[in-house]
């Protein structure tokens, strides 16, 4: 088996197993999610994005979001977030982070920050043309 088969599989597998123990506050986002119009697209949980996996990716819009919890504040932890943004926005990606706190104490906020994401502005409809 080649290499980059064998690295393959070992982020899908890593991605399984991350949906199969998602926190309580990924699962909480995720079932909110459904309340952010999409045309057209749809989010993946525990998406293998190259040397990583992520914890939700619109592919089509290439926006990908991040719940980080205690461990991301952890030493070190900054260094290896800022390292992995970086190489996922220099492939083309926009990367939203937010912490577990929020997403448990302001849902409706996280929300409105990815509906501007997706579609420029709070207000703004979703746009069937994009």
């Amino acid at each position: 088996m080649r290499d980059e088969d064998k690295l393959r599989r070992f982020r899908l597998g890593t991605a399984r197993r991350l949906r199969e123990n998602t926190t309580s506050a990924e699962q909480r986002l995720w079932r909110a999610l459904d309340r952010v119009p999409l045309l057209r697209t749809h989010f993946r949980r525990q998406a293998p994005i190259g040397p990583y996996v992520v914890d939700f990716a619109c592919l089509r819009e290439k926006l990908l979001i991040e719940v980080d919890g205690p461990s991301h504040a952890e030493p070190g932890a900054s260094l290896r977030d800022s390292e992995r943004t970086l190489w996922l926005e220099r492939e083309g990606y926009r990367v939203l982070r937010f912490w577990n706190q929020e997403v448990y104490e302001n849902i409706d906020g996280v929300l409105d920050t990815i509906h501007a994401a997706l579609y420029g502005s709070l207000g703004a409809p979703p746009n069937d043309e994009r």
